[in-house]
């Protein structure tokens, strides 16, 4: 589906549709015309580069057709326009996964161009925000069939990743993956929506059944470790708290590659919660049966996250027993990157890859124009007594076997 100008616009002038349909289909077989064209911010500066691309290999497109289909939504509806179904896409570098959805028919993988703009922000979904506004992408965005997922890592230079970043929620691994982020030669991603969907297909339409969900989450995680920089030689994924309970999906996925569970003092990731709940903890987003509780008479709301957090750390101390685990107290952060996160991830870092990463610890993980500032007591203080109940009950005894255990008691 090619832009929408927006209802009140006028839009493009006859054929102008149809030559931009050339011009898409021959710049997805361009990749040095994808670099050309992807690279320009500037709007008047992209249209003059794609019109000038257009009309050398006679396609008939002038600016002002540009300026119409380039023109924001003022109601913001653009951005829900699904992009253009292509089959048998010869991939190249540059091209990143973005979104799986259900068409109707099949599941489809949304794909956006992000050239070698590297993943710096604390989330994904930051970075896919931030190239999406580019006019590249809102013009020659397009899907194809999950299907094909494999034939990507398979055409590109990919990376097998060094290590996965499981956490309880709300305990510094967001930290990790920002320093991780701060050196060029690491491509770091953290919580992508199409990995969770991934993860989740056992539980929507299509139940892919053991060897082929692991042949997809090997397939997407390949296909977002792209080497777009000849620079970059490490990959790091942090995954959403409740991926947690998919470790034995991973660990049949990525054979021997290590993995980390980032933890932290309930009470704190309670008062947090309570704060701004995740929607892990929103049952209409991730119902009780999805981490298998069974509450048909509800539950206080404080009692509903620890039971939740309770079933995240289970899976921690199920998967830590198979082996391949670090467990890391919040507490130890942000020195035990150093000290223990990345020696078991096999890697030995530099003094001015030390002190480059060190530099995001001064920051707000979540806020990086912010500086950090501790919040552990300030937590504590504000827990109230439903919350420390509810911590007592479901959380106590669980991260007293996480610590006996990071200890080695």
């Amino acid at each position: 589906m090619l832009p929408n100008p927006g209802p009140g616009n006028p839009g493009p002038r006859p054929g102008a549709r149809d030559a931009l349909a050339r011009l898409h289909t021959l710049v997805l077989q361009d990749a040095i015309l994808q670099e050309r064209l992807g690279a320009v911010e500037d709007v008047p500066a992209f249209i003059d580069r794609a019109v000038e691309a257009a009309r050398s290999r006679d396609i008939g497109l002038d600016a002002d057709d540009l300026n119409v289909l380039l023109r924001r939504d003022p109601l913001g509806l653009d951005r829900l326009a699904r992009p253009a179904l292509i089959d048998d896409f010869t991939p190249m570098p540059g091209w990143l996964p973005t979104e799986l959805s259900w068409d109707g028919v099949q599941h489809t993988v949304a794909w956006a161009w992000f050239g070698r703009r590297r993943l710096v922000e604390p989330f994904f979904e930051g970075s896919l925000r931030s190239v999406l506004q580019q006019p590249f992408n809102r013009l020659f965005r397009f899907r194809t069939p999950l299907a094909q997922l494999d034939a990507w890592p398979a055409s590109l230079p990919t990376l097998r990743p060094d290590g996965f970043i499981f956490h309880m929620s709300r305990c510094g691994s967001t930290l990790v993956a920002q320093m991780l982020a701060r050196l060029e030669a690491h491509v770091v991603v953290s919580e992508a929506p199409p990995i969770d969907t991934v993860v989740q297909l056992d539980r929507l339409a299509s139940q892919p059944g053991d060897e082929a969900h692991a042949a997809l989450l090997r397939a997407m995680i390949g296909a977002l470790g792209q080497v777009r920089d000849p620079g970059q030689s490490r990959y790091f994924v942090k995954l959403d708290s409740w991926h947690t309970l998919a470790l034995p999906l991973f660990r049949k996925t990525f054979p021997g590659v290590p993995w980390v569970f980032l933890y932290r003092d309930p009470v704190e990731v309670l008062v947090s919660q309570a704060r701004q709940r995740g929607i892990q903890m929103v049952p209409d987003y991730a119902p009780p049966g999805f981490y298998g509780l069974d509450l048909p008479d509800g539950v206080p709301d404080d009692d509903y996250c620890a039971r939740v957090l309770a079933v995240v750390c289970e899976a921690a101390l199920r998967g830590h027993a198979e082996g391949g685990g670090l467990l890391v107290n919040y507490a130890q952060l942000p020195d035990a990157l150093h000290t223990q996160i990345l020696p078991h991830f096999g890697i030995t870092g530099t003094t001015a890859e030390r002190q480059a990463m060190d530099l995001a610890a001064l920051r707000d993980a979540k806020l990086p124009q912010v500086a950090f500032a501790p919040d552990s007591g300030r937590k504590r203080q504000a827990a109230t007594a439903a919350i420390a109940a509810a911590s007592d009950r479901h959380l106590a005894e669980i991260y007293h076997r996480l610590e006996a255990l990071r200890l080695g008691d």
